[in-house]
């Protein structure tokens, strides 16, 4: 590598971005192609030395889009040079499609300074260490949103459930998340789950001092089991703040969905939502995440982070089920059934109308403590190469525990479960009336009933697009019967995009609430949290603002 005139520190030429660091290298495959890099606070500048026409062909690389950078030796024991390779995934034009995705690009160049080995790879990790250091500083801005951050490398738990979706979670995980993983430095362990509330009894029952995240790779069902095996353990105030991280490898996708929409990006589905969520990972930056509490007529407390829903969502999510095999398409192929065929249910509901929520402050993540168990292997980056190809151990899976329970059953409950967690002081006993500042509404026939904190229903169902994660609302919407297949039909295609509330059907209504009570009267029907099935029956619930901490940006 030849130093340059530039010194780091110096003026960058556009006299606004100061050179921290600049030098030149070769190529990995072509020792006589060289490039000159010029790093920043905010970007890396590529060029190409070459001697056509145009002199210079340059490539800037903002370290937002930046997950990791690392140093290492070559395979060839007789190569003095050392190299590092720096991994972004800026949005790029999708091919032979409109808009943009993140897509991976990585950059790597050979030190060659000297003829000593260790003096090469020493530059190398300083090149390394930098591009860390800045792209780490990088973070989005997002009114109203502050962010804390998992500490680095954080000790992730990857919980993944094979079954889910079309079956496709393992094979995404390796194909994908794996490798972004090592890439950013991350070492983690997954855990393969076996059965049904095998990842609520298991985080119901871990030492949580050995993790600094939980990360979920599944559809939202697993992240349900994860947020109540938290709630019912006797330190659940300690525990629930325990960062939680959501890959998509299910069907609904719903929060995973709702993250990539608050980062502001354009919406995309299947695997280039899953990288995004992945960068969202890697960049580690966490934000508090409203819970709601839901109680049952036989007093059973769960908490959701997603929805309520009764009617025709409800029976479309549950019903559904019989088309797994198709992924996403289940829901479409779910909700043509049932327009074929609409039901209507009688109830009666209430609401507590909201005011303006208050947003608390994000907290610090707790300092590390001692090394992950041997529960299950860890699967390190190694630290004196790029990433490769990794062993990967994970325990045996024979079971599908996506497989919810069929209507009026409910979710199998673990034992042991005892109800826990913050006080609902805006909900008197089911037996009682509302207080007096609710909002009743006249028993009646509805369509649907569905009360949203996310701003997604599922990949490509904007059902609250004015939600957010820790706004303390409950975006609540119902329909009531009598509205046509065509027009139901039309507001469905509307939510695609978030239209819906704006559609201007008169069958439609929304609402933003701190807590509501639904009571079905129709003999029969399904009620869904979080995308399952639980006791049928009045059901009443209660936004807790900021309880819970999710790995977002």
């Amino acid at each position: 590598m030849d130093q340059k005139k530039a010194e780091p520190g110096s003026s960058h030429r556009n006299g606004i971005n100061r050179v921290m660091l600049y030098g030149e290298f070769t190529a990995t495959d072509n020792r006589k192609v060289r490039y000159t890099l010029c790093l920043t606070e905010l970007d890396l500048t590529v060029q190409k030395i070459t001697s056509a026409p145009a002199g210079w062909s340059k490539v800037v690389f903002n370290l937002r889009d930046c997950i990791g950078c690392q140093a290492f030796k070559g395979d060839d024991s007789t190569d003095v040079g050392a190299y590092f390779s720096a991994y972004f995934y800026p949005f790029k034009k999708r091919w032979m499609s409109s808009g943009v995705a993140r897509q991976r690009v990585e950059q790597c160049f050979r030190v060659a300074l000297v003829q000593d080995p260790l003096a090469n790879l020493e530059e190398a990790k300083r090149w390394a260490r930098a591009i860390n250091e800045y792209s780490a500083h990088q973070r989005p801005h997002r009114e109203g949103v502050l962010f804390s951050q998992v500490r680095q490398p954080g000790r992730l738990m990857v919980l993944l459930n094979p079954q889910s979706g079309k079956g496709q979670a393992l094979s995404l995980y390796t194909g994908h998340v794996q490798r972004m993983l090592a890439e950013a430095g991350v070492p983690h362990t997954l855990v393969i789950t076996e059965r049904q509330n095998h990842a609520r009894e298991l985080v119901r029952e871990a030492d949580l001092s050995q993790w600094d995240a939980l990360v979920i790779m599944s559809g939202d069902g697993l992240l349900f089991e994860v947020v109540n095996g938290l709630m019912e353990r006797e330190d659940w105030e300690t525990a629930i703040q325990t960062p939680l991280g959501i890959l998509p490898g299910g069907s609904g996708n719903a929060l995973a969905a709702s993250i990539h929409h608050y980062s502001g990006s354009q919406p995309v589905l299947s695997e280039e939502l899953l990288l995004s969520c992945g960068f969202l990972l890697c960049k580690g930056l966490v934000s508090r995440m409203d819970l709601v509490s839901v109680t049952t007529a036989s007093s059973q407390r769960l908490f959701s982070f997603l929805s309520l829903a009764w009617g025709f969502v409800a029976d479309v999510d549950i019903e559904s089920e019989k088309y797994r095999c198709v992924g996403a398409a289940r829901f479409t192929m779910g909700t043509l059934v049932r327009l074929a065929s609409m039901r209507v249910y009688q109830g009666r509901l209430a609401y507590l109308p909201a005011e303006e929520p208050a947003t608390p402050p994000p907290e610090e993540v707790s300092p590390p403590l001692p090394p992950p168990s041997a529960l299950c292997a860890s699967l390190l980056c190694p630290p004196s190469k790029a990433p490769s190809n990794q062993n990967t151990f994970h325990n045996s899976c024979n079971s599908n525990n996506a497989l919810k329970a069929r209507r009026g059953d409910g979710p199998p409950r673990p034992a042991a479960a005892t109800p826990r967690g913050p006080p609902d002081s805006l909900l008197v006993p089911l037996e009682q009336p509302v207080p007096g500042d609710w909002t009743v509404v006249e028993e009646q026939e509805f369509m649907l009933v569905l009360a949203m904190y996310q701003s997604h229903l599922g990949e490509g169902m904007m059902a609250a697009p004015g939600s957010c994660l820790q706004d303390g609302l409950i975006h609540l919407l119902y329909v009531r019967a009598g509205i046509s297949r065509p027009a139901l039909l039309r507001l469905f295609l509307a939510m695609e995009k978030g239209a819906h509330v704006a559609n201007g059907c008169p069958h439609l209504v929304y609402a933003r609430a701190r807590a509501l009570r639904l009571e079905p009267l129709s003999p029969k029907g399904v009620i869904t949290v979080d995308g399952e099935s639980v006791e049928y029956g009045p059901v009443q619930a209660q936004v807790h603002s900021g309880l819970a901490r999710l790995i977002c940006g």
